[in-house]
């Protein structure tokens, strides 16, 4: 046996990171380490692990010593500043900003627990940021799960709702003391039940994703008359039903969509206590909206009052709310810095090359069908131009139609609101590594 494999097993206690004695482990970083040994991919950051995050993307604020101070100055000495100190293509969110909008939704929406989706964004220092201000966390995979018990939250405070599971991370679940699941079919109950017995879960519910950029209902999601039958159905295989959760789809700017989704929540209710069924829960999943143009109207602060008077209306003070943000609260913090790395006259158009491109940071162009907009430190006059990414795939086209200073190699390009989707799905393609992402 190897020296690394007995230490994984024994860890007595943590790495000490400042010559003090080392602290003994919590229980969930005996969990991440106990449980660490297999796929790397899925592998906890705890010390003695291999990190389920490349801490060379995801660097730690440990590591990149960034001072708070420069996340003060004025944008574009900010930006030269953050250039200087780390190069680009990089990923900087501001943990002031997380912090804002974070007691920004718990103001607007008192009622409402917070489950971060940290598939939006994973950084540690965003996980351990919401961790300090008493956030709870929606994890879809074993993967996510020992990542956010490796920054240290109590499996209490953990959400696992993605309603296709692996039997493998239903019983992971079980050892870690993670015991709240979702799920949409009855198939996945009796697995649950089988791995996972006494878990507590949510039946989710189908909804209307009209208007919203990502639809979800189409692979999630079951219709309202199945709902009750399987709450009972959960009941009688030895499991805790505690009510419904829904998601209207991701960046949801119509909120007829909450609206219907919280009446069709409330008429399920009702007809689950007639038949004598327990409901403690609604969970309204994610989706809220963010602007990332100027010109954009729709945001959190938009639903805020009919969806306060809706929740009050529809359920007793008795009934939990929860929900589960993610673009909300992580995509306003990040801006991504980028420089043209090349140039060229292509059909009489200015085309840049940036060091960033869709198979990296700018991914959710594709996968999250998002549009940026992009920003330069030039102020003068402006032409019609392309932007493109740095691989050899033409594929990598990152705008066709922008109004541009004209630029020359090594000019700053930078987008706002970019903090959710984006280095969370980012590649390396062509040997080009992703941005590094820092929390300041």
């Amino acid at each position: 046996m190897s020296t690394q494999h007995k230490t994984r097993k024994s860890a007595p206690a943590a790495a000490p990171s400042n010559g003090k004695a080392a602290r003994p482990l919590t229980q969930a970083e005996r969990l991440a380490i106990q449980y660490g040994k297999g796929d790397p991919l899925v592998r906890s950051s705890t010390p003695g692990t291999q990190p389920v995050l490349d801490p060379r993307q995801f660097v730690p604020r440990e590591a990149h010593k960034t001072r708070a101070a420069v996340m003060k100055l004025g944008l574009p000495k900010r930006i030269r500043a953050l250039v200087r100190q780390h190069g680009t293509p990089l990923m900087v969110l501001d943990r002031a900003s997380l912090i804002a909008e974070y007691q920004r939704f718990k103001r607007l929406l008192p009622r409402v627990e917070l489950y971060y989706a940290i598939k939006a964004n994973p950084h540690p220092d965003i996980i351990k940021t919401f961790r300090d201000l008493g956030g709870c966390f929606d994890v879809a995979s074993e993967g996510e799960m020992r990542h956010v018990l490796a920054q240290g939250v109590k499996p209490s405070r953990i959400i696992f709702a993605n309603t296709v599971k692996r039997p493998e991370a239903l019983q992971f679940a079980r050892k870690a003391k993670v015991n709240f699941a979702t799920f949409d079919n009855e198939p996945e109950l009796y697995k649950i039940a089988k791995h996972a017995p006494g878990c507590r879960v949510l039946a989710r519910l189908k909804v209307s994703n009209l208007g919203s950029i990502v639809e979800l209902s189409l692979k999630f999601g079951a219709d309202q008359d199945q709902i009750v039958p399987m709450l009972s159905k959960a009941r009688a295989l030895g499991l805790k039903p505690e009510g419904v959760s829904f998601h209207v789809g991701s960046q949801c700017t119509n909120f007829e969509n909450y609206q219907r989704a919280l009446e069709v929540t409330a008429e399920i209710m009702r007809e689950s206590l007639e038949r004598g069924l327990p409901f403690r829960t609604v969970d309204i999943g994610g989706g809220f909206p963010i602007r990332h143009f100027k010109s954009e109207t729709v945001n959190v602060e938009t639903f805020a009052n009919p969806m306060r008077r809706e929740l009050n209306r529809l359920f007793p003070p008795e009934v939990q709310i929860i929900a589960e943000p993610g673009r909300a609260l992580a995509g306003p913090a990040g801006l991504l810095i980028t420089r043209v790395v090349g140039r060229s006259i292509r059909n009489n158009k200015n085309y840049y090359y940036l060091d960033d491109g869709v198979y990296g940071d700018f991914s959710g162009i594709v996968f999250d069908h998002c549009k940026y907009e992009f920003k330069t430190l030039k102020k003068t006059q402006k032409f019609f131009s392309i932007l493109a990414g740095p691989t050899c795939d033409s594929f990598d086209t990152l705008s066709l139609s922008e109004e541009l200073p004209e630029l020359e190699v090594g000019d700053v390009v930078y987008v706002q609101n970019i903090g959710a989707y984006s280095c969370a799905s980012a590649l390396t393609f062509n040997g080009i590594p992703p941005a590094k992402v820092i929390v300041v």
